[in-house]
């Protein structure tokens, strides 16, 4: 009898242990960049910016807003190289409206921003992260679960044609935060895929 009561309680322990692992599995899955991401593509687009100067200086940052009110913005961030490296970082934050204007304010000093499109920045974003991979460079690892804040904006709404690189090649201009170790991977692997003379390098004084 008392063997029967203690594997009753022991079986009910383990299900008491199981239940909550599962309530954990589904908290954590709730709060994670993919969840919380697809919950903000459902309030409706807000603003979608992009660095006016982009294809003149190889570098800027696309971004992308939704938020059911305008006190509250769901919003994505995405660093990107059309010479090289294509999408280079991501961010995705919930903030209120006075810390986005901070942002927002803070980015365009660095360099104007301009008010695109959504259809026309995720064709951006797609096309540039498909020709970056073409040449070695992976998008971010986060990229294709803040991509998804675009929801049910198509790409195919745009029909521009994006050119890649400069002057029909792509041209590899290292950060001030590149060491020189990351440096010469980035050129071993634009040699690997093009050969020296299929790619340009641009090393700043």
């Amino acid at each position: 009898m008392a063997t029967n009561m203690a594997q009753k309680r022991a079986k009910k322990a383990q299900r008491r242990k199981q239940v909550v692992a599962q309530k954990r599995r589904a908290d954590a899955l709730e709060a994670s960049l993919p969840a919380r991401v697809l919950r903000a593509a459902q309030a409706p687009v807000q603003h979608c910016f992009l660095t006016e100067s982009l294809f003149d200086i190889g570098m800027g940052t696309l971004v992308l807003t939704r938020g059911a009110t305008s006190h509250h913005i769901a919003f994505s961030s995405f660093l990107i190289d059309v010479f090289c490296l294509g999408i280079k970082d991501v961010m995705f934050e919930s903030v209120e409206r006075e810390r986005f204007e901070m942002y927002m304010a803070a980015t365009d000093a660095g360099s104007p921003m301009v008010s695109v499109d959504p259809g026309y920045a995720r064709k951006l974003l797609r096309d540039l992260a498909a020709w970056s991979q073409s040449i070695g460079f992976a998008p971010h690892r986060d990229f294709a679960a803040v991509e998804r804040i675009f929801g049910d904006v198509s790409a195919d709404a745009s029909d521009t044609v994006f050119r890649f690189g400069r002057d029909g090649k792509p041209v590899y201009i290292p950060g001030p935060s590149d060491t020189a170790p990351l440096v010469r991977r980035r050129i071993e692997q634009l040699r690997k895929h093009l050969g020296d003379d299929g790619f340009g390098l641009e090393i700043a004084a």
